[in-house]
């Protein structure tokens, strides 16, 4: 009898997992394009917040939702299709990457050295760049 109540625990808390891992898998990507900016800035201010004090800077903008403006300063696609915005941060050692979001559909991927952009996208931190991911173009 006890075997028998352990099994039944154990089998409904792997029932439970799965159905929370199943949910959570196939939850909807926020639409950026639609999204409320929570916060506006510079790319160049932004690299330079988060290279004097990345702590401050991760707790303004990690994981909000971001609209950064900026000279490209190099484009590229990858063979998977994904496309990919770097931005001048005044810096020769970094730059404010974006990541454009596969999930949403983009005016344009082509962009031109120097063209000023704006971006909105998600903040996932300093890694040598600042980087965003799920990014859109932006009206301006």
């Amino acid at each position: 009898m006890k075997r028998r109540t352990i099994l039944y625990v154990l089998l409904a808390a792997v029932l439970i997992g799965a159905v929370v891992g199943y949910q959570l898998w196939n939850k909807p990507h926020q639409d950026l394009a639609a999204a409320k900016t929570d916060v506006a800035v510079d790319a160049t201010a932004l690299y330079n917040e988060y290279n004097t004090d990345e702590n401050a800077a991760n707790a303004k903008y990690l994981d909000k939702v971001v609209a950064i403006t900026g000279k490209v300063k190099e484009a590229s696609k990858d063979p998977d299709g994904s496309v990919k915005v770097s931005l001048d941060a005044g810096s020769e050692m970094g730059v404010v990457a974006c990541e454009l979001s596969p999930f949403a559909k983009h005016t344009r991927t082509d962009f031109q050295s120097g063209e000023q952009v704006t971006f909105k996208g998600k903040c996932t931190g300093l890694n040598l760049d600042v980087v965003f991911v799920e990014c859109v173009e932006a009206k301006q």
